[in-house]
């Protein structure tokens, strides 16, 4: 029977379970919140992005819901530098040009801070003179960085980011460095969020 967990990955954690950096290193990873045999991530969060990482012990679910030809959707929640106008989020819905190509058009909305959002350690930065804002942003492609790098090309460099929702899979209710198992036959539908 497959094997599929939600993850709430927390700031600071290798989306692995083995640390392949430097030796000498002590960086978190995912064995230090997750004691399941032969489960592996679906795709990847940065070490410095938290939220939804799915983990399961079946690689065709895992093709499915990492590779960039399924299209599954990912939803993410930034807290980006400044205040995004229209222009700027039309630039973000058309598809931003990157280094490496033109993005994919995304769906992107200005939300208000999540008061559900737990504190992140170490917090964010905190300027005065620069005001800050969250945007909720959905894409169907998972280039390195992609969120990060296209918020900055709209001239929003993002300060914090959460991933919400991978295809029907969300975040509701699980905690930073909690898990849970999940239903796998989600993945027979169309693959994408709500919200």
């Amino acid at each position: 029977m497959t094997r599929l967990i939600a993850f709430n990955k927390p700031f600071d954690v290798l989306s692995q379970f083995t640390d392949r950096g430097t030796e000498g290193t002590a960086r978190a990873t995912l064995s230090r919140f997750i004691d399941v045999p032969r489960v592996y991530p679906a795709g990847r969060l940065d070490r410095d992005s938290e939220g939804l990482l799915l983990l399961t012990d079946d690689g065709a679910l895992q093709a499915r819901i990492s590779s960039p030809r399924h299209k599954m959707e990912k939803t993410y929640l930034a807290q980006v530098e400044g205040l995004p106008d229209e222009a700027a989020l039309a630039r973000l819905r058309a598809g931003i040009e990157l280094k490496d190509g033109t993005t994919r058009p995304a769906r992107v909305r200005r939300v208000e801070a999540p008061g559900w959002l737990w504190p992140r350690t170490p917090p964010v930065r905190y300027r005065k003179s620069v005001p800050d804002s969250w945007i909720e942003l959905t894409i169907s492609e998972g280039r390195n960085r992609q969120v990060r790098r296209m918020t900055a090309a709209a001239g929003f460099p993002t300060l914090r980011l959460v991933r919400v929702a991978i295809g029907p899979w969300r975040l509701d209710g699980l905690d930073s460095g909690a898990w849970r198992d999940e239903d796998p036959a989600k993945a027979a539908g169309k693959g994408k969020a709500t919200g």
